[in-house]
Protein backbone atom coordinates (compact mmCIF):
# COMPACT_ATOMS: atom_id res chain seq x y z
CA UNK A 1 0.00 0.00 0.00
CA UNK A 2 1.29 3.58 -0.92
CA UNK A 3 1.84 5.84 1.79
CA UNK A 4 0.21 9.26 1.40
CA UNK A 5 2.08 11.99 2.13
CA UNK A 6 0.99 14.72 4.67
CA UNK A 7 1.98 18.68 4.15
CA UNK A 8 1.89 20.21 7.70
CA UNK A 9 2.04 24.11 8.43
CA UNK A 10 4.22 25.11 10.77
CA UNK A 11 4.09 28.37 13.02
CA UNK A 12 6.53 29.74 15.79
CA UNK A 13 6.21 32.52 17.68
CA UNK A 14 7.71 31.49 21.34
CA UNK A 15 10.18 34.84 21.74
CA UNK A 16 11.05 37.64 19.43
CA UNK A 17 10.90 35.34 15.65
CA UNK A 18 7.74 35.31 13.59
CA UNK A 19 8.26 32.12 11.09
CA UNK A 20 5.86 30.09 9.35
CA UNK A 21 6.95 26.62 6.94
CA UNK A 22 5.78 24.34 5.19
CA UNK A 23 6.65 20.28 5.54
CA UNK A 24 5.72 17.40 3.52
CA UNK A 25 6.23 13.88 5.33
CA UNK A 26 7.20 12.26 2.13
CA UNK A 27 8.98 15.07 0.10
CA UNK A 28 10.54 17.50 3.28
CA UNK A 29 10.87 21.16 3.55
CA UNK A 30 8.84 22.94 0.99
CA UNK A 31 9.46 26.33 1.85
CA UNK A 32 9.49 28.81 5.22
CA UNK A 33 8.96 32.63 6.00
CA UNK A 34 10.88 34.35 8.84
CA UNK A 35 10.52 37.64 10.32
CA UNK A 36 13.15 38.76 13.21
CA UNK A 37 12.17 41.47 15.71
CA UNK A 38 15.78 42.34 16.61
CA UNK A 39 15.58 45.55 15.37
CA UNK A 40 12.60 46.21 16.74
CA UNK A 41 14.23 45.33 20.52
CA UNK A 42 17.45 46.62 20.10
CA UNK A 43 16.60 50.34 21.33
CA UNK A 44 15.60 48.67 24.64
CA UNK A 45 18.53 46.19 24.98
CA UNK A 46 16.38 43.30 25.22
CA UNK A 47 13.18 41.49 24.44
CA UNK A 48 10.10 43.70 25.70
CA UNK A 49 7.25 40.88 25.62
CA UNK A 50 4.23 43.09 25.23
CA UNK A 51 6.38 44.72 21.91
CA UNK A 52 6.96 41.07 21.03
CA UNK A 53 3.75 40.07 21.08
CA UNK A 54 1.82 42.74 19.25
CA UNK A 55 4.64 42.50 16.51
CA UNK A 56 3.43 39.05 15.99
CA UNK A 57 0.13 39.97 15.58
CA UNK A 58 1.07 42.19 12.69
CA UNK A 59 3.35 39.86 10.57
CA UNK A 60 2.31 36.27 11.48
CA UNK A 61 -0.80 36.16 8.70
CA UNK A 62 0.91 38.05 6.05
CA UNK A 63 3.93 35.92 6.27
CA UNK A 64 1.69 32.49 5.98
CA UNK A 65 -0.17 34.46 2.99
CA UNK A 66 3.40 34.80 1.37
CA UNK A 67 4.30 31.51 1.89
CA UNK A 68 1.65 29.72 0.35
CA UNK A 69 2.01 32.30 -2.89
CA UNK A 70 5.64 31.23 -3.11
CA UNK A 71 5.38 27.85 -2.66
CA UNK A 72 2.07 28.13 -4.61
CA UNK A 73 -0.02 25.68 -2.16
CA UNK A 74 -3.61 25.54 -1.55
CA UNK A 75 -4.57 26.43 2.07
CA UNK A 76 -7.08 23.89 2.02
CA UNK A 77 -4.60 21.20 1.17
CA UNK A 78 -2.61 21.67 4.07
CA UNK A 79 -3.60 18.25 5.95
CA UNK A 80 -2.32 19.77 9.71
CA UNK A 81 -1.32 22.33 11.45
CA UNK A 82 1.81 23.00 14.08
CA UNK A 83 2.03 25.55 16.81
CA UNK A 84 5.17 26.14 19.62
CA UNK A 85 3.14 25.50 22.63
CA UNK A 86 6.01 26.07 25.07
CA UNK A 87 7.91 27.02 26.61
CA UNK A 88 8.23 30.78 25.43
CA UNK A 89 6.76 34.52 25.96
CA UNK A 90 3.08 33.85 27.43
CA UNK A 91 1.35 36.61 24.70
CA UNK A 92 3.89 35.56 22.19
CA UNK A 93 3.14 31.91 22.11
CA UNK A 94 -0.65 33.19 22.41
CA UNK A 95 -0.86 34.69 18.85
CA UNK A 96 0.59 31.27 17.47
CA UNK A 97 -1.79 29.05 19.33
CA UNK A 98 -4.78 31.16 18.13
CA UNK A 99 -3.73 32.02 14.98
CA UNK A 100 -2.75 27.65 14.21
CA UNK A 101 -6.60 27.10 16.31
CA UNK A 102 -8.48 29.55 14.16
CA UNK A 103 -6.87 28.18 10.56
CA UNK A 104 -7.27 24.54 11.87
CA UNK A 105 -11.35 25.55 12.53
CA UNK A 106 -11.72 27.37 8.97
CA UNK A 107 -10.78 24.64 6.92
CA UNK A 108 -11.22 21.84 9.12
CA UNK A 109 -7.89 20.27 10.01
CA UNK A 110 -6.47 19.07 13.27
CA UNK A 111 -3.59 21.47 15.13
CA UNK A 112 -0.47 20.25 17.34
CA UNK A 113 1.42 21.99 19.70
CA UNK A 114 4.98 21.91 19.52
CA UNK A 115 7.78 21.56 22.47
CA UNK A 116 9.78 24.19 21.54
CA UNK A 117 13.13 22.79 22.75
CA UNK A 118 11.82 19.52 20.76
CA UNK A 119 11.59 21.18 17.82
CA UNK A 120 14.94 22.75 18.34
CA UNK A 121 16.48 18.57 19.69
CA UNK A 122 15.43 17.56 16.27
CA UNK A 123 15.89 20.37 13.91
CA UNK A 124 18.88 18.52 11.95
CA UNK A 125 16.41 16.13 10.68
CA UNK A 126 15.93 18.65 7.94
CA UNK A 127 19.41 18.11 6.80
CA UNK A 128 19.84 14.92 7.71
CA UNK A 129 16.72 12.35 7.45
CA UNK A 130 18.72 9.78 7.93
CA UNK A 131 19.75 10.57 11.69
CA UNK A 132 19.47 7.01 13.58
CA UNK A 133 18.48 7.41 17.62
CA UNK A 134 19.85 7.28 19.69
CA UNK A 135 22.31 10.39 20.25
CA UNK A 136 23.45 12.52 22.60
CA UNK A 137 22.11 16.32 22.00
CA UNK A 138 23.75 19.75 23.05
CA UNK A 139 20.96 22.41 23.07
CA UNK A 140 22.54 25.52 23.32
CA UNK A 141 21.32 28.74 23.12
CA UNK A 142 20.25 32.38 24.83
CA UNK A 143 17.68 30.55 27.23
CA UNK A 144 19.03 26.44 27.36
CA UNK A 145 22.04 24.83 27.98
CA UNK A 146 21.08 21.28 28.15
CA UNK A 147 22.54 18.07 27.93
CA UNK A 148 20.03 15.48 26.83
CA UNK A 149 20.10 11.70 25.94
CA UNK A 150 17.83 11.39 23.03
CA UNK A 151 16.30 7.95 22.65
CA UNK A 152 13.54 8.34 20.26
CA UNK A 153 11.42 10.88 19.07
CA UNK A 154 9.30 11.65 22.21
CA UNK A 155 11.76 10.45 24.77
CA UNK A 156 14.50 12.68 26.19
CA UNK A 157 16.27 11.92 29.37
CA UNK A 158 17.83 15.66 31.25
CA UNK A 159 21.70 14.92 31.94
CA UNK A 160 22.68 17.96 32.55
CA UNK A 161 21.83 21.68 32.71
CA UNK A 162 22.85 25.39 33.35
CA UNK A 163 22.88 26.26 37.30
CA UNK A 164 22.82 30.09 35.81
CA UNK A 165 23.26 31.43 32.78
CA UNK A 166 23.10 30.01 29.69
CA UNK A 167 25.34 29.99 26.95
CA UNK A 168 24.15 32.33 24.61
CA UNK A 169 23.01 34.51 27.24
CA UNK A 170 26.79 34.97 28.32
CA UNK A 171 27.50 35.74 24.99
CA UNK A 172 25.06 38.29 24.84
CA UNK A 173 26.03 39.89 28.53
CA UNK A 174 29.98 39.83 27.54
CA UNK A 175 29.45 41.70 24.22
CA UNK A 176 26.95 44.37 26.52
CA UNK A 177 30.59 44.53 28.81
CA UNK A 178 32.38 44.91 25.75
CA UNK A 179 30.12 47.81 23.95
CA UNK A 180 28.59 45.87 20.95
CA UNK A 181 25.05 46.65 20.55
CA UNK A 182 21.98 43.85 21.35
CA UNK A 183 21.67 41.53 20.33
CA UNK A 184 25.81 40.89 20.54
CA UNK A 185 26.59 37.13 20.85
CA UNK A 186 27.25 37.06 17.31
CA UNK A 187 29.41 40.15 17.08
CA UNK A 188 31.28 38.95 19.37
CA UNK A 189 31.65 35.43 18.04
CA UNK A 190 32.88 37.72 14.59
CA UNK A 191 35.56 40.08 16.92
CA UNK A 192 36.83 36.83 18.87
CA UNK A 193 38.03 35.99 14.82
CA UNK A 194 40.79 38.39 15.05
CA UNK A 195 41.78 37.92 18.71
CA UNK A 196 44.08 36.19 20.35
CA UNK A 197 43.01 33.61 22.72
CA UNK A 198 45.89 33.39 25.13
CA UNK A 199 46.20 36.65 25.70
CA UNK A 200 43.95 36.87 28.61
CA UNK A 201 43.33 33.40 30.05
CA UNK A 202 39.27 33.32 31.52
CA UNK A 203 38.46 30.22 33.38
CA UNK A 204 36.42 27.71 32.25
CA UNK A 205 33.87 27.17 34.87
CA UNK A 206 33.13 23.25 36.21
CA UNK A 207 35.11 21.76 33.38
CA UNK A 208 35.99 19.35 35.67
CA UNK A 209 33.19 19.17 37.72
CA UNK A 210 32.80 15.17 37.41
CA UNK A 211 29.23 16.30 36.59
CA UNK A 212 27.50 17.20 33.09
CA UNK A 213 26.31 20.74 34.45
CA UNK A 214 27.11 24.31 32.92
CA UNK A 215 28.04 27.59 34.76
CA UNK A 216 28.72 30.49 32.77
CA UNK A 217 27.76 33.44 35.20
CA UNK A 218 31.17 33.00 36.81
CA UNK A 219 32.79 34.00 33.24
CA UNK A 220 31.03 36.93 32.80
CA UNK A 221 32.20 38.36 35.69
CA UNK A 222 35.69 37.71 35.56
CA UNK A 223 35.83 39.40 32.11
CA UNK A 224 33.53 41.96 33.96
CA UNK A 225 36.39 42.02 36.08
CA UNK A 226 39.24 41.79 33.33
CA UNK A 227 37.47 45.36 31.61
CA UNK A 228 37.87 47.18 34.91
CA UNK A 229 41.37 46.27 35.74
CA UNK A 230 42.47 47.06 31.88
CA UNK A 231 40.23 50.42 31.93
CA UNK A 232 37.01 50.63 30.63
CA UNK A 233 37.55 53.60 28.28
CA UNK A 234 41.13 51.82 26.86
CA UNK A 235 39.36 48.69 26.27
CA UNK A 236 36.41 50.41 24.34
CA UNK A 237 38.85 52.23 21.96
CA UNK A 238 40.26 49.57 21.12
CA UNK A 239 39.39 46.66 18.93
CA UNK A 240 42.28 44.89 19.48
CA UNK A 241 41.69 45.05 23.41
CA UNK A 242 38.23 43.64 22.39
CA UNK A 243 38.92 41.37 20.08
CA UNK A 244 41.43 39.54 22.45
CA UNK A 245 39.28 39.41 25.40
CA UNK A 246 36.20 38.19 22.86
CA UNK A 247 38.63 35.26 21.67
CA UNK A 248 39.46 34.51 24.91
CA UNK A 249 35.91 34.64 26.38
CA UNK A 250 34.80 32.61 23.41
CA UNK A 251 38.04 30.19 23.82
CA UNK A 252 36.48 29.32 27.30
CA UNK A 253 32.88 28.56 26.54
CA UNK A 254 33.52 26.31 23.44
CA UNK A 255 36.22 24.37 25.93
CA UNK A 256 33.10 23.73 28.43
CA UNK A 257 30.98 22.94 26.23
CA UNK A 258 33.00 20.45 24.01
CA UNK A 259 34.26 19.46 27.09
CA UNK A 260 30.85 18.36 29.03
CA UNK A 261 29.74 16.93 24.99
CA UNK A 262 32.32 14.08 24.88
CA UNK A 263 32.09 13.51 28.51
CA UNK A 264 28.10 12.69 28.11
CA UNK A 265 29.35 11.07 25.20
CA UNK A 266 31.43 8.00 27.67
CA UNK A 267 29.16 8.34 30.30
CA UNK A 268 26.56 6.93 27.83
CA UNK A 269 28.06 4.64 25.44
CA UNK A 270 26.99 7.06 22.56
CA UNK A 271 28.57 7.64 19.34
CA UNK A 272 26.45 10.25 17.73
CA UNK A 273 26.30 14.28 18.87
CA UNK A 274 23.61 17.01 18.02
CA UNK A 275 24.50 20.56 18.52
CA UNK A 276 21.49 22.41 18.43
CA UNK A 277 20.11 26.27 19.26
CA UNK A 278 21.56 29.39 18.52
CA UNK A 279 25.29 28.91 19.47
CA UNK A 280 25.46 25.77 17.79
CA UNK A 281 25.78 28.09 14.66
CA UNK A 282 28.81 29.46 16.18
CA UNK A 283 31.87 28.37 14.25
CA UNK A 284 34.62 27.76 16.89
CA UNK A 285 32.79 25.00 18.57
CA UNK A 286 31.51 23.29 15.49
CA UNK A 287 35.61 23.32 14.85
CA UNK A 288 36.40 22.20 18.33
CA UNK A 289 33.23 19.28 18.59
CA UNK A 290 34.23 18.34 14.73
CA UNK A 291 37.73 18.06 15.25
CA UNK A 292 37.53 15.71 18.69
CA UNK A 293 34.91 14.18 17.38
CA UNK A 294 36.98 12.58 14.16
CA UNK A 295 39.35 11.31 16.87
CA UNK A 296 37.14 9.04 18.29
CA UNK A 297 34.79 8.24 15.16
CA UNK A 298 31.61 9.98 16.61
CA UNK A 299 29.51 10.96 14.13
CA UNK A 300 28.51 14.66 14.73
CA UNK A 301 25.00 16.61 13.32
CA UNK A 302 23.77 20.20 13.43
CA UNK A 303 20.79 21.49 11.52
CA UNK A 304 21.57 24.43 8.73
CA UNK A 305 22.86 27.54 9.84
CA UNK A 306 19.82 28.92 9.01
CA UNK A 307 18.03 27.17 11.39
CA UNK A 308 19.79 27.13 14.28
CA UNK A 309 17.86 30.09 16.14
CA UNK A 310 14.17 30.23 16.03
CA UNK A 311 11.91 28.93 13.25
CA UNK A 312 8.54 27.75 11.58
CA UNK A 313 10.80 24.90 9.64
CA UNK A 314 11.72 22.65 12.62
CA UNK A 315 8.35 23.48 14.33
CA UNK A 316 6.17 21.87 10.82
CA UNK A 317 9.25 19.09 11.01
CA UNK A 318 7.68 18.02 14.82
CA UNK A 319 4.43 18.21 13.64
CA UNK A 320 5.18 16.37 11.07
CA UNK A 321 6.51 13.63 12.94
CA UNK A 322 3.96 13.70 15.20
CA UNK A 323 0.87 13.83 12.40
CA UNK A 324 -1.15 11.07 14.21
CA UNK A 325 -1.28 13.19 17.71
CA UNK A 326 -3.16 16.47 15.84
CA UNK A 327 -6.75 17.26 16.93
CA UNK A 328 -9.14 19.06 15.28
CA UNK A 329 -11.29 21.71 17.52
CA UNK A 330 -8.20 22.18 20.22
CA UNK A 331 -8.28 24.37 23.20
CA UNK A 332 -7.16 27.76 21.09
CA UNK A 333 -5.32 29.26 24.56
CA UNK A 334 -3.67 25.40 24.79
CA UNK A 335 0.21 27.01 25.66
CA UNK A 336 2.54 26.36 28.26
CA UNK A 337 5.05 29.36 29.00
CA UNK A 338 7.12 27.10 31.26
CA UNK A 339 7.04 23.53 29.63
CA UNK A 340 9.81 20.46 30.56
CA UNK A 341 10.90 18.81 28.13
CA UNK A 342 9.85 15.43 29.89
CA UNK A 343 6.35 16.14 30.54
Amino acid sequence: MTKKSKLVLGIETSCDETGVALYDTMEGLKGHKLYSQVKLHARYGGVVPELASRDHVKKLLPLVRDLLDETRTDINTIDSIAYTKGPGLSGALLVGATVANALGYSIKKPVIGVHHLEAHLLSPLLSNPNLNFPFIALLVSGGHTQLIQVKDIGQYRLLGDTRDDAAGEAFDKTAKLLGLPYPGGALLSKLAQDGDTTKYPLPKPMIKSGDLDFSFSGLKTAVAHLVQKLDIEQVMASKTLKADIAASFQDSVTEVLTEKCFCALRLEGATALVIAGGVGANTELRRKINERAKKINVATYYPPFEFCTDNGAMVALVGALKNSEAVYGANPFDIKPRWLLSG
